[in-house]
């Protein structure tokens, strides 16, 4: 079995008024992120590191904010369309694990949910999937509440 890895980032612009999409859910907060799509930057790095694992490219190569076929998507359907892709190079996940950055909201209340959002999405166990949270101590585009970003690792096997 010839396991690879991939790594992905992602950050969106955060402005009021918008929504925040996390792991596939709503987060209530004053601010949301900025996008082409609903903006779940959660999901957008999963996807580039399984893209990348997989050696398909990127998010924005297989699902450019060019398109209009894209514009305001749920990031669920990209998520799925990238797991159907990877399965088509005969792979599947071996684990996935994130990190979000983002000064507020805190997230921690919110993470299971979003591991068993993405799991349904994925197929998978949600025992398969860590996300954790922190803050950048207030320093940076995230500790100003401007933006934030999520850094993602997986592990894809060969089947």
């Amino acid at each position: 079995m010839k396991d690879r890895i991939g790594f992905g980032y992602d950050v969106h612009k955060l402005s009021e008024g918008e929504e925040l999409w996390l792991g596939g859910i709503l987060i209530p907060h004053e601010k949301g992120t900025i996008a082409h799509s609903d903006g779940d930057v959660l999901i957008h790095a999963i996807c580039d590191a399984m893209l990348g694992a997989a050696k398909l490219r990127d998010i924005g190569y297989q699902f450019p904010d060019s398109s209009d076929e894209f514009k305001n998507i749920d990031s669920k359907i990209l998520l799925k369309r990238t797991n159907d892709l990877i399965h088509g190079k005969d792979y599947k996940i071996g684990n996935i694990d994130a990190t979000v950055v983002a000064q507020r909201p805190i997230l921690k209340d919110y993470i299971p949910k979003m591991e068993e959002t993405l799991a349904e999405v994925l197929n998978i166990d949600a025992e398969d999937i860590s996300i954790k949270a922190t803050t950048s101590e207030k320093l940076g585009f995230e500790g100003r509440e401007e933006g934030i970003s999520v850094y993602a690792v997986i592990i894809i096997e060969k089947n």
